[in-house]
């Protein structure tokens, strides 16, 4: 393992993003939301994912340098077309347009349209309530998860985020999770230890249960819950392709397959305005103070804290440093 500052690792994925087509504000906002997976234990959406972007920058399955486009066919409806960009840059271009909208509103939608996945959809919710707004956040990807009782991939692992603020311009909870019992690259991370994988996170080819993770990997992933989170994942489909004219998750390439079609996913955000109402901040209080009151117990995301420097496997280090040194 090599000890890394935050610093080191946004400015080194930056200059890799750059160096393999990347515009300056598309590098920069994802080199920021690396640092920021990195920084809180993330590593599935950070310095893990860096390969595949320069990968896909050099193809042109992501577009590095577009510009996305801000429409407002309503009042309270914010669309952000990424273009087949990055999801990073479209959403602080829209972000602060959302923003106004649902202080005027009372709530207001943000639809990220076209776009790269976003990795980390926590991300983006905890920025809505830094900002002291509560922010719901969902999005699709490639197929993974079959319908219970089924064997044929139909949606992806599909994650939802919710974000509270505190009042203090900080999060008074969040949570942000797949919609299946974990996420696809916690499978491919075991097949790459060499390790099995809990029974009970997916299924074979046959629809069979199996703790082998190349056999997960081609079958699919189990809904947290059954048929609850199978209805989660469903929800999130229809409002990440459907309430964004974006591609259905049983049409995207895997997601870090260097070549191919455009990812075309879908981010959906509700936004609320907490100040609709008297008392908000005092009912979180108190909700926190519930929760707490067992040892151990507490609200999702709370304290919550950045770690910096960060260690990160040396393997990792030296592919991503390899990749700003390159020069395709």
């Amino acid at each position: 393992m090599v000890t890394v500052t935050q610093d080191e690792i946004e400015k080194t994925v930056r200059i890799a993003l750059l160096a393999h087509g990347a515009g300056n504000f598309a590098a920069a906002e994802v080199a920021r939301a690396v640092r920021k997976a990195e920084a809180h234990g993330n590593r599935i959406c950070g310095l893990y994912y860096v390969e595949s972007y320069c990968q896909q920058l050099l193809s042109g399955r992501v577009k590095g340098e577009v510009a996305p486009l801000i429409t407002t066919p309503r009042p309270a409806v914010v669309q952000v077309d990424a273009q087949f960009g990055f999801a990073q840059p479209a959403f602080a271009y829209g972000i602060a347009t959302a923003l106004d909208a649902a202080r005027q509103f009372g709530t207001a939608t943000l639809a990220i349209c076209h776009a790269h996945t976003c990795t980390s959809l926590g991300y983006f919710t905890e920025q809505i309530a830094n900002a002291g707004f509560v922010a719901i956040g969902l999005t699709n990807a490639s197929p993974i998860v079959a319908a219970p009782g089924g064997k044929t991939r139909v949606i992806g692992t599909n994650p939802i985020a919710f974000s509270v603020p505190d009042g203090k311009g900080g999060l008074a909870m969040q949570f942000d999770q797949s919609t299946t019992t974990v996420a696809l690259g916690k499978i491919t991370m075991a097949k790459a230890a060499g390790e099995r994988i809990p029974e009970g996170w997916a299924v074979d080819k046959d629809g069979n249960p199996t703790t082998d993770p190349e056999a997960a990997l081609g079958g699919s992933l189990v809904s947290m819950g059954g048929y609850k989170g199978w209805g989660f994942g469903l929800m999130a489909e229809v409002l990440a392709a459907g309430m964004t004219g974006s591609v259905l998750s049983k049409d995207v390439k895997p997601l870090k397959a260097p070549e191919g079609a455009p990812h075309d996913l879908g981010q959906y955000y509700i936004i609320m305005d907490p100040s609709v109402t008297d008392g908000f901040g005092e009912r979180m209080t108190e909700l926190a103070q519930a929760v707490s009151q067992d040892e151990g117990a507490r609200m999702p995301g709370q304290n919550r804290l950045a770690a910096d420097p960060v260690e990160v496997p040396d393997a990792v280090w030296d592919l991503v440093t390899g990749l700003a040194e390159a020069t395709p």
